[in-house]
């Protein structure tokens, strides 16, 4: 203890700064998880046989706020005039596996990305509103470092891949719409903005209204 301040015996260990991913992640993100399916997941009771390794929808992204204030946003096109899509973000996606469904967020070079150390829960601001991420990082993996929301864990009640991907995709388009638009877009006009706490579950309900067999 120094000067009357007590530090902690153990502090977990901050991660190397992340590199930035240039080009879209989709197959190096389901090489690495096929290869956990195969090496240690494929034999374990609670997975969903039914499923398989799938990255879905990466993009880019930029918060409003990132984009210069000099910028005339009358004339981006449609999809960036809100501060959506960019081609220097961080990369958002989805990522379906027999043992789980998760929303990602990948380092691009963006402002979403923060380096923090693996286990360690963060919000990041999206249009639905902040959303609970917990960061992952292997130095030795295919994607060194993500952080992830779980949406379902296990999806044991899809009953086909694409029913899955209708999941995952739906919980996407809510995350990049405003609360009110995912309500109309999942045909939920009677329920209320959702608070903080409550928007993964929000987002579920969103997810499960657009899954098909």
């Amino acid at each position: 203890m120094i000067n009357g301040i007590r530090k902690a015996a153990m502090q977990a260990p901050q991660p190397l700064a992340a590199k930035p991913l240039v080009d879209d992640p989709t197959a190096r993100l389901e090489a690495m998880y096929r290869r956990i399916w195969i090496d240690s997941m494929r034999d374990l009771p609670f997975v969903n046989l039914a499923l398989s390794v799938e990255a879905i929808g990466f993009r880019r992204w930029r918060p409003a706020s990132s984009l210069s204030a000099a910028a005339d946003s009358t004339r981006l096109p449609a999809s960036t005039a809100n501060g959506r899509l960019s081609g220097s973000g961080d990369w958002v996606g989805a990522l379906i596996t027999p043992w789980f469904i998760n929303l990602m967020v990948l380092p691009g070079g963006g402002e979403l990305w923060s380096d923090r150390p693996a286990g360690e829960r963060c919000h990041i601001d999206f249009p639905i509103g902040p959303l609970e991420f917990i960061a992952d990082n292997d130095a030795a993996a295919e994607i060194p470092a993500y952080q992830y929301c779980p949406l379902f864990a296990p999806p044991g009640h899809f009953a086909s891949q694409a029913a899955a991907r209708a999941a995952a995709m739906a919980a996407l388009e809510a995350m990049f719409a405003t609360p009110e638009a995912a309500c109309a877009a999942a045909r939920l006009a009677a329920a209320e903005q959702p608070q903080r706490a409550s928007r993964r579950s929000f987002m579920r309900r969103i997810a499960r209204s657009q899954a098909r067999d």
